[in-house]
C-alpha cells in the first residue's frame, strides 16, 4: 500500500498520484489508496450497527489489507478461502489472526492433517462443516489423537418456494432446516475429535444480486425476492441457532456479507 498525501485532484481522484508513485514499477501490481480503504471500511462498521465486522480474505487476496483492516475497531477474524490459506494467515508469532473460519468444506488432506496435529493453528482455525461425510473425511485426514477441531456448522440460507421446487440462491449447503441443523449438530459433539463452536448461513441470492441495474420491472422483481428471502432467513436462521445452541455453546453465527449487512 501507498500513503498518499496531500490534496487529491479537483475531481477527487487519487490516479494522478498512484500513476506518479507507481511509474518505476513494472506491472503486474496492486495499489490501494489507503485513505478510501480506511474510508469503505469505517462505513461497512457504521452499517453493522454494533455487530462485529469478519474480514473475508478470500475476497480481498492481500495479506497486508487484511491485517490493516484487521487494526481498525469493530473489526474481528477472517474469513478464509481455502485451509492451506488459513492455517499461512494463523501460523507462527506472526500470524496475521487467532480467529480464522475457513469459508467452505475442505478435502486438503495434507493441511487437515497438519491442523489436526497442531494445537496452537487448531485453537486459532475454525473449518466448514455441511455433513457428516465430512466429518469422517476430516477423521481419516487428521488420524487419530490429537487436539479438538473447531468447526462450524454451514445452513443453506437460500429461498426455497413451492414445497422446494423453486430455488433462488446459492446451493452451499444441504443443511436447509432446523432438524437438518440438530442431526448434523448432534453428529458434530459426538465425535470427540471436533468441537463445534460456530454456525455460518451466507444469504448470495441478496448480499450477492444487484437490485439497482437493468429494467425497472427487473430491479423491482429482485428486491420484492431480497426482501421476500430475508423475512424467511430471519425466522429459520433464528430457530436453527436456537435449536443448534441447545446441543453446544455456539462462539459465533456468521451471517451475510457485504451487499447484506443490514
Amino acid at each position: 500500500m501507498i500513503d498518499l498525501r496531500g490534496d487529491v485532484s479537483r475531481t477527487g481522484s487519487t490516479y494522478p498520484q498512484m500513476s506518479a508513485a507507481t511509474s518505476a514499477l513494472e506491472p503486474p501490481f496492486a495499489v490501494v489508496d489507503r485513505r478510501a480503504l480506511q474510508a469503505n471500511a469505517a462505513a461497512l462498521v457504521r452499517r453493522a450497527a454494533g455487530k462485529p465486522v469478519r474480514v473475508a480474505s478470500k475476497s480481498v487476496r492481500c495479506r497486508e489489507i487484511t491485517r490493516a483492516v484487521l487494526a481498525l475497531p469493530g473489526y474481528r477474524g477472517v474469513l478464509a478461502l481455502t485451509l492451506p490459506e488459513a492455517l499461512w494467515l494463523a501460523d507462527g508469532a506472526d500470524g496475521l489472526a487467532d480467529d480464522v473460519v475457513v469459508a467452505y468444506p475442505s478435502v486438503h488432506r495434507a493441511a487437515l492433517h497438519r491442523l489436526g496435529n497442531d494445537e496452537a493453528l487448531a485453537a486459532r482455525v475454525t473449518i466448514m462443516i455441511d455433513s457428516v461425510e465430512q466429518l469422517a473425511l476430516v477423521e481419516d485426514a487428521a488420524g487419530p489423537g490429537g487436539p479438538p477441531i473447531r468447526v462450524c456448522l454451514e445452513l443453506d440460507a437460500s429461498l426455497r418456494l413451492l414445497h422446494g421446487r423453486v430455488h433462488l440462491g446459492p446451493r452451499r449447503s444441504p443443511v436447509h432446516e432446523v432438524r437438518e441443523a440438530e442431526a448434523l449438530a448432534r453428529a458434530i459433539v459426538a465425535r470427540p475429535r471436533f468441537r463445534l463452536v460456530g454456525m455460518m448461513s451466507y444469504e448470495g441470492q441478496v448480499a450477492g444480486v444487484a437490485d439497482n441495474a437493468g429494467s425497472f420491472a427487473g430491479r423491482l422483481q429482485i428486491r420484492g425476492m431480497q426482501r421476500m428471502s430475508l423475512h424467511e432467513l430471519a425466522g429459520r436462521r433464528a430457530e436453527v441457532v436456537a435449536a443448534v445452541r441447545r446441543i453446544a455453546p455456539l462462539e459465533f453465527v456468521n451471517g451475510g456479507g457485504t451487499g447484506s449487512i443490514e
